[in-house]
């Protein structure tokens, strides 16, 4: 799994104009589901992100997590994280899991990211979705799945 992770003042996410999810401050979080992906990658991200500590303590240095904050939380899938760019100008997608798989894992994470966060929203699977946001920081990580899980 990929994510995204962007540390928002608010962030929305729109289908054909009509908001299907929202936070305030928190964490606005991209996900892209790989081919060969499991619960543990789920586990293993959502575990990460909800205690990452890149929120401001009472100095202003990033010391406190999600949790720590009370913050909120906006899922996006994005399967076109999984892009492959190497050959050619048009990306492919075949690293991406089918969607079944992935929106399976996609609301698995989510369910996950709840039991810990006060408020969890997400877009809506598969869909055309613009998303509106106010970033703050700007704070952006970049996490793979397997950078947790592999042993490594």
């Amino acid at each position: 799994m990929i994510a995204v992770l962007q540390r928002v003042k608010r962030a929305a996410v729109s289908v054909d104009e009509a908001v299907v999810g929202e936070c305030g401050a928190g964490l606005y979080v991209l996900l892209g589901v790989a081919a060969g992906d499991t619960e543990k990658d789920a586990d293993a991200l959502a575990e990460k992100i909800v205690n990452l500590r890149i929120f401001p303590d009472e100095n202003d240095k990033m010391n406190l997590s999600l949790v720590n904050v009370d913050g909120e939380m906006l899922v996006v899938s994005n399967f076109t994280l999984l892009a492959s760019y190497k050959k050619g100008k048009r990306p492919d997608y075949m690293g991406a899991a089918a969607p079944a798989d992935a929106d399976r894992l996609y609301k698995y994470f989510t369910e996950l990211c709840k039991k810990s966060v006060k408020r969890v929203e997400c877009g809506v699977f598969g869909a055309h979705m613009i998303t509106d946001m106010t970033t703050d920081g700007p704070v952006t990580i970049v996490m793979d799945s397997k950078m947790l899980t592999s042993g490594k």
